[in-house]
């Protein structure tokens, strides 16, 4: 399973790179801000949302400590997916902040 830390995800989201972010925390989690642009799709409701997803794109996957994206990785890659687990997930990332 590929994984990145926070500092790649910061200087690539510094250079304006088009990342596609899914954010796999609840909803009470996600009310606390989520990275700019990431989507939200909680664990539990990622099989009966995969048809919202693309196998083209590469995508980054964040929880609040790096387990349950480790998880949906895993099951998303077994799906035909491109996914990169965030290693220390939000607890780790400290740049800006979006609340939706």
């Amino acid at each position: 399973m590929k994984s990145m830390d926070t500092t790649q995800l910061l200087e690539r989201l510094d250079a304006n790179e088009d990342l596609y972010i899914i954010d796999v925390r609840e909803d009470d989690e996600v009310a606390q801000g989520v990275i700019p642009g990431a989507q939200h799709i909680a664990l539990g409701t990622i099989p009966e949302r995969l048809g919202e997803l693309d196998t083209t794109k590469p995508y980054i996957i964040v929880c609040k400590a790096g387990g349950r994206s480790a998880n949906a990785c895993a099951y998303l890659e077994e799906q035909g997916f491109d996914v990169t687990n965030l290693e220390g997930g939000m607890l780790a990332y400290d740049g800006e902040l979006e609340f939706k």
